[in-house]
């Protein structure tokens, strides 16, 4: 029965396991992120691995543009020497940059007990790099038909004997060479993983291969064939949909767990006797709402200010008036500062370079931290929080308020530019946090200095033709094969808008309610505001008023101004109208339609006569269909607006701490 020949196979599988012992080989030139990745997953499930070729010069060619890769073989044919004689032994070959292991031994030679060949080799839709040997290939009617040489196993003396007939160049092709030895099928007991039980070639294949979250661990799931496969890898160009794969495989984050590789390799600056030394560089390349805000923002960084050095390219004629101003109030901060200035007629690119420069020369720079200036970073240990995670390159993760617009992207599309992830939504709504592999990070990020001295050394990072700094940038530093992180594990700030900035206007933050509503809020809107909801807060003086805080004194300035227009209507809806109805709850009458009239006496004295028909007013009309009290904000220092119908409240410029205003008819 098919019961009793499960049992039995299953027997001959834990036989197998007992007696045979494997070893994984693999072979890597230096220690990349990738390698780490891969080695990561070997300690998870305890293989046994050597590595090939560490430290040593790579002269296998350019094996991600062309042919090449013969080097590995030599390497293998001299290290199986040692194994050759272990009847015992079973190995494994496999790349390390771009491979991931998704299961153990165990399942892994159970997987092999059941071929019925000494030697398998994965397998992959494309013949490469001969095609013309396509025709000598066996037909396959389910499954991969071609050779792959990214990964095999078999017994050590079968594996030895293949590669003991390796004769050529370090930079020949290994992959032609083991296909031709497969396709003689007279002289090696050698098959192909036609479906994917042991191997996964992505390239070809991306459409098939998805995630299955099993309890406390993640596979990759072969939906063509229905197998879950124990060896993934990146080959070609899907080097991108592995790292998506890396992100979740085997455990890097779970539903039960969360993020479950975080805490590895953290750097504890506590530890240290002197912080690293960070390069901060602004780019101010456009105009920008909030940007005297962002700017104070750098002065209150919680980090030992004479450990920064501070670059600021501002291209914008309007904003040199904002970093003067910051630049006066804080320059004993920064003791060692470069600014730029719109004279200087810098591109962008040029002047991302000059920065990035500064640090490459300055051995002693630990990292570089770039910022544009619509971000609005509201967390003051962003550097020691960033500094902690460890990596090469990293971003927090930011996004506009209450909007799916972030500085990263989850995928490429075929051409390079953006393409929404699956898990992009949920990362962007922090529904799964944890540090996520990403293959475009912008506006701001952190790189490790060492990190620009080595490996990007001798890259131009934001100038390739055709392309922005940005995507310049990305595709830099993906093609040093570099990870680039973002990280959502803490709230960091967000992005600003600022699409619809008009700086002609007088005061152009001011209309930024709906492009940037917390920030304009923050801005215009008193920090007490919300007391009046307080059950135990009662500012009420005098019969059918209600006094509440509900701006700075900017507010009503420019509310004279902009009166007239839609732009009220917001605040009336999230500022007036919450107010109007916790006061009159009971009345009978809607607050939803307000009659907004703006009263300008800058003297902050009490008005004489009818201050209601001042003909200085701008009288706002509802919708005809709107019904309600009427608003009267008046400008004083306090900036506090009177609220509503027949009685108003009016602020005669007392001090800050000076407790709430008396009432007036």
């Amino acid at each position: 029965t098919n019961k009793q020949k499960n049992i039995f196979m299953l027997m001959i599988a834990l036989f197998f396991i007992c007696i045979y012992e494997l070893l994984v080989i693999t072979a890597a030139t230096e220690v990349t992120d990738g390698y780490l990745r891969f080695m990561r997953t070997i300690r998870q499930f305890n293989y046994t691995v050597q590595v090939l070729g560490l430290g040593e010069e790579w002269k296998g060619g350019d094996v991600a543009r062309t042919v090449g890769g013969g080097q590995k073989v030599r390497w293998l044919k001299k290290e199986l020497e040692k194994h050759k004689d272990k009847q015992n032994t079973v190995i494994m070959f496999v790349d390390s940059y771009d491979v991931i292991l998704a299961s153990g031994p165990e399942e892994l030679l159970r997987k092999f007990s059941r071929f019925s060949h000494r030697v398998v080799f994965s397998a992959e839709g494309f013949c490469w790099p001969d095609q013309r040997l396509a025709s000598k290939y066996p037909v396959v009617h389910d499954g991969k038909r071609y050779l792959n040489s990214g990964g095999f196993i078999g017994y050590a003396s079968e594996v030895h004997a293949v590669v003991k007939q390796w004769k050529y160049k370090d930079d020949d092709d290994d992959q032609l060479f083991y296909t031709r030895i497969y396709l003689d099928k007279e002289k090696f007991s050698i098959t192909l993983d036609h479906k994917s039980h042991i191997f996964q070639n992505l390239n070809g294949a991306m459409e098939e291969v998805v995630l299955k979250f099993e309890k406390s661990r993640v596979r990759a799931r072969n939906v063509a064939y229905d197998t879950l496969p124990v060896v993934i890898h990146g080959n070609g160009p899907t080097k991108l949909q592995l790292n998506y794969l890396g992100n979740y495989v085997p455990t890097a984050w779970t539903y039960e767990h969360g993020c479950g590789i975080c805490d590895d390799d953290l750097l504890d600056l506590n530890g240290l006797s002197e912080m690293p030394l960070v390069h901060i560089a602004v780019f101010i390349e456009q105009p920008t709402p909030f940007l005297e805000e962002f700017l104070e923002r750098l002065a209150t960084l919680n980090y030992p200010h004479t450990r920064l050095r501070l670059f600021i390219h501002n291209n914008v004629v309007y904003h040199e008036q904002h970093v003067e101003r910051f630049w006066t109030r804080h320059r004993s901060l920064f003791p060692a500062a470069r600014i730029v200035g719109p004279e200087e007629n810098l591109k962008q690119d040029q002047a991302r370079n000059m920065a990035v420069e500064a640090c490459k020369k300055d051995v002693s720079c630990g990292y570089f931290f770039s910022i544009d200036s619509d971000v609005a970073l509201t967390n003051p240990d962003i550097l020691w929080i960033l500094i902690e995670e460890n990596k090469a390159v990293i971003a927090p993760m930011l996004s506009r308020h209450g909007k799916l617009w972030s500085n990263f992207w989850g995928a490429l599309s075929p051409e390079n530019f953006y393409s929404r992830s699956e898990d992009y939504i949920d990362i962007v709504q922090s529904k799964r946090v944890g540090l996520w592999n990403v293959p475009y990070i912008t506006q701001v990020y952190l790189i490790r200095g060492e990190t620009l001295r080595s490996r990007l050394a001798p890259v131009s990072l934001y100038k390739q033709e055709g392309m922005d700094p940005d995507m310049s940038f990305c595709k830099s530093v993906r093609e040093q094969g570099i990870f680039m992180f973002v990280s959502n594990r803490d709230e960091f700030g967000r992005l600003i808008s600022s699409t619809n900035y008009n700086i002609s206007r007088l005061h152009p933050d001011m209309w930024q309610i709906f492009d940037n509503p917390v920030d304009w809020r923050e801005k215009y809107i008193h920090e007490n505001y919300s007391k009046i909801f307080d059950d135990d807060e009662n500012l009420v003086e005098c019969r059918f008023t209600r006094a509440f805080l509900d701006a700075v004194v900017t507010w009503c300035r420019v509310m004279v101004m902009i009166a007239a227009s839609r732009a009220p209507l917001p605040l009336s809806r999230s500022s007036v109208r919450p107010g109007s109805s916790q006061a009159w709850t009971t009345s009978g009458s809607s607050t939803g339609g307000l009659r907004v009239t703006v009263v300008a006496n800058p003297s902050g004295n009490q008005p004489s006569g009818d201050h209601r028909s001042s003909n200085t007013s701008q009288p706002v009309e509802p919708p005809k269909e709107c019904a309600g009290p009427s608003l009267k904000s008046v400008s004083t220092r306090q900036g506090e607006p009177c609220l509503p119908s027949r009685v108003c409240r009016y602020s005669s410029g007392l001090s800050g701490d000076a407790g709430p205003a008396r009432g007036w008819p």
